[in-house]
């Protein structure tokens, strides 16, 4: 039996059926993957607007800030760093995310949040990290206000996943995630609220990482910065 991927009643995301796939829009050319391209974009970017801002609320809590790497491993093939959360964390269990977390009183800023909660999730030396810039907040309905930084790692680096937190350390090409053939749409309706995402899965071997939610939505925000 599967494990439902959200706390919301009835509701697993892997079995919501697939509304539309985007195929036909085109992929972020190869080009603007590159290293110097993403830094160029960062330093002067174009005008845009994120696709996602805010989710519905399905919890009634007073927001809270955070920040999350989108970590761009770049090896030959620049890759995404993602995990899967441990199944008995208190919001999103299970789910694959970048790693981060709320905003301490102690951080200076986002960034440092990001590069914290990336050092304690997985190891990653913040040395390893050069920051790019940020995505626009994306707030969930878990009433995270999420800023997205945006960073080079190293490829030297190996992950140290810290078990009270996190399940699985993994990395998806960059490319994979650029290209909206792989962007699928879903809706789903409770109560008479009706709420819609994406999910990205990516197959590695035999083993399924579903990408959803608030990580695919920043995802996608990534994708229309990049496209434009």
């Amino acid at each position: 039996m599967t494990t439902p991927l959200s706390k919301l009643p009835g509701f697993d995301a892997q079995k919501a059926p697939v509304l539309s796939v985007d195929a036909h829009l085109p992929p972020v050319p190869s080009e603007r993957l590159l290293e110097v391209s993403l830094r160029a974009r960062f330093m002067t970017p174009p005008v845009w607007q994120p696709e996602f801002v805010q989710e519905r609320a399905y919890l009634d809590r007073p927001t809270a800030r955070a920040a999350v790497l989108l970590g761009l491993v770049m090896r030959d093939e620049p890759m995404v760093l993602l995990t899967r959360r441990a199944s008995h964390m208190s919001t999103h269990s299970g789910q694959v995310a970048f790693p981060g977390g709320k905003v301490d009183p102690e951080d200076k800023d986002v960034e440092h949040t990001a590069l914290r909660e990336a050092h304690e999730e997985v190891g990653l030396n913040p040395a390893l990290v050069q920051v790019l810039g940020h995505l626009p907040t994306y707030t969930t309905g878990s009433a995270f206000i999420i800023t997205p930084v945006v960073a080079l790692v190293d490829p030297g680096f190996e992950p140290v996943p810290n078990a009270s937190e996190v399940a699985q350390v993994f990395e998806v090409p960059l490319s994979f995630l650029m290209n909206p053939a792989h962007h699928r749409r879903h809706a789903h309706e409770a109560e008479g609220v009706r709420r819609e995402w994406y999910s990205m899965p990516y197959r590695h071997g035999e083993q399924e990482h579903f990408i959803w939610g608030a990580t695919a939505g920043m995802l996608r925000n990534f994708y229309r910065f990049l496209s434009v």
